[in-house]
């Protein structure tokens, strides 16, 4: 999204985007530092594991939630596109990557890189838009 702006939508994305990308730092190094000096068992374990993706999905609402308060047409449609990109973007790398993996073996792609990836689709997407409609 914009880094800088007047527009309260934009406001109210930035800050949510950094609470969550807080949290998942926090989590990811809480995760990390518990198993590797106190691995946990069972269902600790399971819900340790899956604590880090839980600002991912929050980053996720986040994204919707600015779109459906965005009032500028024009900013959201340009958002969607973006987005639409980073989706294209992703769903083509990973699966491009997932015959690569089967056929001829080359190194397995965690799945966790899934969700930058797309980001970083996302601003190669806005980049592109921005210039179609200079």
């Amino acid at each position: 999204m914009i880094c800088s702006t007047n527009n309260p939508a934009i406001k109210r994305y930035n800050y949510r985007a950094a609470v969550v990308m807080t949290l998942y730092v926090v989590f990811l190094l809480l995760a990390v530092w518990v198993f590797k000096l106190h691995p946990p068992t069972g269902v600790a374990a399971y819900a340790l594991a899956v604590l880090p993706s839980l600002p991912i999905v929050g980053m996720l609402v986040v994204a919707g939630l600015y779109l459906a308060e965005e009032k500028d047409e024009f900013i959201r449609n340009t958002q969607v596109q973006a987005m639409l990109g980073g989706i294209g973007g992703t769903l083509a790398v990973t699966s491009v990557w997932g015959f690569l993996e089967n056929f001829v073996h080359v190194p397995h792609m965690d799945l966790y890189l899934v969700f930058p990836l797309f980001w970083v689709f996302v601003g190669v997407s806005m980049f592109v838009v921005k210039l179609r409609y200079r």
